[in-house]
């Protein structure tokens, strides 16, 4: 099928999902990249208090909070 066929079909409503090969479906700049990063007991001891308050893992939390703190710059 031609882009063209396939962006008029898009144009149009239709599910143009079974062209595509989701199983190589890609975020780009969203992939994630483990970090180890060593915290004082104290700290560690804070965010699980914090995370389980909210009712959420651990790395979660971080993760919010960091991206916030990213976000504000």
């Amino acid at each position: 099928m031609k882009a063209e066929e396939l962006d008029k079909k898009f144009d149009n409503g239709e599910d143009v999902l079974e062209f595509f090969d989701l199983s190589t479906l890609r975020r780009p700049g969203l992939e994630t990249k483990p970090v180890n990063v060593d915290f004082p007991q104290w700290m560690v001891d804070a965010l699980d208090k914090e995370a389980q308050r909210l009712g959420i893992q651990q790395q979660a939390l971080i993760k919010v909070w960091i991206a916030e703190r990213l976000n504000a710059s």
